[in-house]
Order: C-alpha cells, then sequence, then structure tokens
C-alpha cells in the first residue's frame, strides 16, 4: 500500500535538504493521510485521505 491519497492521488515528493553552508542533499516528503470512513455509494469504506481533501468527503456520524 503505497502512501497517497485515494482521491486526489498525491503522494510523496522529493525535495533538497539546505545546509546553513548551502550543500544541497537529497530528502523525501510524505504526505500528512488519516485513515477514515466515507460513504460511497450507500455504504461505508475506509480509506486514507491527505489533509486538504479530509474536510471536501461526506462522513457517516456513528
Amino acid at each position: 500500500m503505497s502512501r497517497q491519497c485515494e482521491i486526489c492521488s498525491r503522494g510523496t515528493v522529493v525535495a533538497n535538504n539546505v545546509s546553513h553552508s548551502n550543500i544541497h542533499t537529497k530528502r523525501v516528503q510524505k504526505i500528512n493521510l488519516k485513515r477514515i470512513r466515507v460513504v460511497v455509494d450507500g455504504k461505508t469504506k475506509r480509506m486514507r485521505v491527505c489533509t486538504s481533501c479530509f474536510n471536501k468527503v461526506e462522513r457517516p456520524s456513528f
């Protein structure tokens, strides 16, 4: 299972660490994922969703 949003397909990004002496080294920026229950076609489904999509989806109230 990849670290990817199931709604917008956003995933990890490769960026640079920049030190005080301006040395650039590669690093990985991971997205903030939440596991939530979502209503899809009248059924509840568990999805991994990024925080920008978190408030855009319809969630059941238990």
